[in-house]
């Protein structure tokens, strides 16, 4: 199953655009949905009123499941709704129940948030495997979501989880951010072993940089601070590519890191 929630845990709608990027791409049937009674604050999570021809409908905010199939072999049960406003043990619990239904054994969240990275580089990811960080360096401490509780009561019923986040340029706005869901798309690919349709991600992730470029050179301020994140982005990969290098490397690091910061006071 995989699972992605509107709200904190959505920068840019990253996480929720790779659920609706699989529905719109695979055959996908909606199979159930969690009732929204109890769960939403509906001043935070407004109903939303449209006019189909003629005819006023007012949507209500609820949790979607879907049964996408990806091939004759795999197929996904996908969650998609806002993050509830309230009893998160017991929706997270309906969550799961659903899950059992339909033979689940893994359970995916995805999430998305505001970070001091560049648009310039590949966007931070972090990945967890069954609680566990997959780089001990990333441990997270600090307010949780949905997904987050989600992940945490599948690991107590005895699923396997694979949390993945990616960070988002916090200097761009809360716009549709196409590179985050791509590398979302991507990551998700790798835990399932499919290589999953990403042409329209990769044209829209290309589109998005060169709107951030000139956004950036257009902007003074904005593009010195840019070429600092790009600066500290380059000097935390190099202390990872070095880790396993031995001293002579850590003290070239050391050497470069003084060396800018003279460059910097001149």
């Amino acid at each position: 199953m995989v699972a992605a929630f509107d709200g904190w845990n959505d920068a840019g709608q990253s996480a929720t655009n790779v659920v609706r990027h699989l529905v719109s791409k695979f055959h996908a049937l909606e199979v159930g949905h969690i009732s929204r009674d109890g769960y939403y604050d509906y001043q935070t999570s407004r109903p939303m009123q449209c006019v189909i021809q003629g005819t006023r409908r007012i949507l209500w905010p609820q949790t979607a499941f879907y049964d996408i199939t990806i091939d004759d072999s795999l197929h996904i049960l996908a969650q998609l709704g806002p993050e509830p406003n309230y009893h998160w043990m017991e929706y997270c619990k309906e969550s799961l129940h659903f899950a059992q239904q339909y033979d689940v054994h893994s359970i995916i969240t995805l999430g998305s948030m505001f970070a001091e990275c560049p648009h310039t580089r590949p966007l931070p990811m972090d990945v967890s495997v069954d609680g566990e960080q997959t780089d001990p360096d990333s441990e997270y401490n600090g307010p949780i979501g949905i997904p987050h509780l989600l992940d945490a009561l599948a690991i107590e019923e005895g699923y396997e989880t694979t949390a993945i986040w990616v960070s988002l340029p916090q200097y761009l706005g809360s716009d549709p951010c196409p590179q985050a869901t791509l590398q979302l798309l991507d990551e998700l690919s790798k835990v399932i072993g499919v290589r999953l349709d990403a042409k329209d991600l990769e044209n829209k992730a290309t589109q998005w940089r060169s709107h951030c470029d000139i956004m950036v050179r257009n902007n003074a301020d904005l593009a010195q601070y840019v070429d600092q994140l790009e600066h500290d982005a380059d000097m935390r990969q190099r202390a990872k590519d070095i880790t396993t290098a031995g001293a002579p490397a850590v003290e070239q690091l050391v050497q470069e890191a003084e060396a800018y910061l003279r460059d910097q006071q001149m």
